[in-house]
């Protein structure tokens, strides 16, 4: 059939047209590497440059990256990254030590940071979840997030969601981008498989 100029093409009825293929969000949830962690600087960094969710002002480097990838590993804590099939570092998520002192051993603290356009699609709750599994199978009996009072709404509700209560706020203690940031506390008892040996290099005060 020939069209002439100006006549229009028929178009298939809704009911008759071909729906697209949905999109698949495919990643893997695997421990952290050393050549994962110029990603994970970009991801983290971008936050620093352009959000209150941390309040670093600092951007971070390679070797900093690289000191926090050999001490959790030598205190045997978890440090995941999720990848695209391809290989792309898509976030991260790591616990590390609430605090210095040897009594709170059983402690950590968590920090999950989702790369652009994996937010949205469950990843942040699959790294949370996968991190909560990890530190229970290394011992670890409670989470503790610390997540600022501003910007960083949907942190407060993936931990929520996650089973994580609010633990108490401050209010000010933080100054970025020309304006007062306070700190949301929330905190989750974790269910260890095994009971936690002593973290090597921690004070004994």
């Amino acid at each position: 059939m020939q069209f002439e100029p100006g006549d229009r093409r028929r178009v298939l009825p809704r009911h008759l047209r071909r729906e697209p293929a949905p999109e698949v969000f495919s990643y893997a949830i695997r421990p952290a590497r050393s050549g994962d962690l110029p990603h994970v600087r970009e991801i983290y960094n971008h936050f620093v440059s352009n959000s209150a969710v941390t309040l670093d002002e600092k951007r971070s480097s390679i070797p900093y990256w690289r000191d926090k990838l050999a001490l959790l590993d030598r205190l045997q804590l978890p440090f995941l990254v999720a990848v695209s099939p391809t290989g792309a570092v898509l976030g991260y998520a790591l616990a590390q030590p609430w605090a210095g002192k040897n009594a709170y051993r059983y402690t950590v603290e968590d920090s999950i940071y989702l790369g652009p356009g994996a937010g949205g699609k469950g990843l942040g709750a699959a790294l949370l979840h996968a991190l909560i599994e990890a530190c229970e199978r290394r011992g670890i009996r409670e989470m503790v997030a610390v997540i600022s009072d501003r910007g960083a709404e949907a942190s407060i509700r993936l931990h929520a969601r996650l089973g994580f209560v609010e633990a108490g706020r401050m209010a000010g203690v933080g100054r970025k981008f020309g304006r007062d940031l306070g700190t949301v506390y929330m905190k989750r008892a974790l269910r260890p498989v095994r009971r936690r040996t002593l973290i090597p290099g921690l004070r004994r005060h």
